[in-house]
């Protein structure tokens, strides 16, 4: 369950448009589609599109994207149920799930049979919707402390309580997303800041060592990583659950500090000033209140990435991190516009929503996670752009439809 990503603390007011025709789909007028969608959905208007119409649809590689929504319909439930009231029809796509196993039609025939497209458009808003990258990290660490590596890693707090969007406990702030069990009642969870100073006392157990604290801010970024240990083995770092307190990008700090220009700002040079400068690094840090606690696995696949929200190993360019107040897992997006990696000019992909991060808000925002170590870092700090997006919501029923 990543947190949001390095490059979506970064965006301060508008962003420069960057997709021209590949927004221009031409709607459907006649009837909405058989996946009875609602009309509205967090603030925006879902209008129905003829698949066929979305230039460049279906990508450059549908298999991918099959591929990826097969990963998360095989997956066990969420740790966090999604609300009953996110768009997409579970038994729905429960039946599109089962049609995508063992031998069926080509993955376009696949994705064109059992669902219905809706281009998802906010009222009166400048740009379509938004995108940005996250990724996985390779860290440097170790199973015990040592000189090297004396910064902790902590395991999940057995007072911590996860609460679930709309969840909430009597007499704790609606906004907080995590509280702690005392003998009293529910309390807010300490933050960062406090943590850091021994709040959790024996409850702080460190599960991995890493070599300083902007090492593990990048972890906690990102809510999950590889750690190479000092005998060639790799490990991953998973997503445990969070304090629940306000997430504060650092990044967007030091530039409003005026210690860097947002202009070229990239994870290499905002993480070096912090090591150049580790006074006023440790204050920026502590500043963000917010604080992730993580678990250990085995890496299965080199090639996937972790476990999402979803608990679906994540596809590199094919996972999008959504917000799971307001779609369901699963859902394929069509993203209309300039992506990044290997697809190059390619003029839209199919993607699946696998995931969600906290500042992944509202019906047209998307997180796309583009890989593992330093090469896909580059690729998600640089992904900030506009990007036209539309749902595929799932047909009740598509073979009765089909039959004559």
């Amino acid at each position: 369950m990543p947190l949001p990503s390095l490059s979506s603390g970064l965006s301060f007011g508008t962003v420069p448009a960057t997709v021209a025709a590949a927004l221009i789909l031409t709607p459907l007028v006649l009837s909405r589609p058989a996946s009875a969608a609602p009309e509205r959905i967090g603030g925006a208007v879902l209008t129905p599109v003829a698949i066929e119409t979305l230039p460049g649809f279906p990508g450059s590689d549908p298999g991918a994207a099959r591929d990826a929504f097969r990963r998360v319909c095989a997956a066990p439930p969420p740790a966090l149920p999604q609300p009953a009231g996110v768009a997409g029809d579970p038994e729905a796509l429960a039946e599109a799930c089962a049609a995508s196993v063992g031998d069926v039609p080509d993955a376009a025939t696949f994705f064109r049979d059992h669902f219905d497209a809706f281009r998802v458009e906010r009222p009166g808003a400048g740009q379509p919707g938004f995108l940005t990258g996250y990724f996985e990290p390779e860290l440097d660490g170790s199973l015990d402390a040592a000189a090297e590596f004396p910064t902790p890693v902590l395991a999940r707090p057995d007072d911590l309580v996860s609460l679930g969007p709309g969840e909430t406990r009597p007499g704790l702030d609606p906004s907080l997303r995590a509280a702690r069990a005392t003998p009293a009642g529910f309390v807010p969870y300490p933050d960062r800041a406090a943590i850091e100073d021994g709040a959790l006392g024996a409850r702080a157990r460190p599960i991995l060592w890493l070599r300083d604290a902007v090492d593990l801010l990048v972890l906690q970024v990102q809510g999950s990583g590889r750690v190479r240990l000092p005998d060639g083995r790799a490990v991953r770092v998973l997503y445990d659950g969070r304090n629940g307190q306000p997430y504060t990008a650092v990044a967007k700090l030091i530039v409003q500090a005026g210690h860097l220009p947002l202009e070229g700002l990239t994870l290499a040079r905002w993480t070096g000033w912090l090591r150049d400068h580790p006074d006023a690094g440790r204050r920026l840090i502590r500043a963000n209140a917010s604080y992730i606690f993580f678990r250990l696995a085995e890496v299965a696949d080199p090639a996937l990435g972790p476990p999402g929200a979803a608990n679906a190993p994540l596809s590199p360019g094919y996972s999008l991190a959504v917000d799971a107040g307001l779609w369901r897992y699963g859902l394929p997006f069509w993203l209309a516009g300039k992506l990044p990696d290997r697809a190059g000019g390619e003029a839209g992909r199919l993607v699946i929503a696998a995931d969600t991060g906290s500042a992944i808000v509202g019906p047209a925002r998307g997180d796309l996670f583009v890989g593992t170590g330093a090469k896909a870092g580059i690729v998600a700090g640089n992904l900030r752009d506009a990007i036209g997006l539309v749902v595929l919501l799932p047909k009740r029923n598509p073979a009765q439809e089909r039959a004559p």
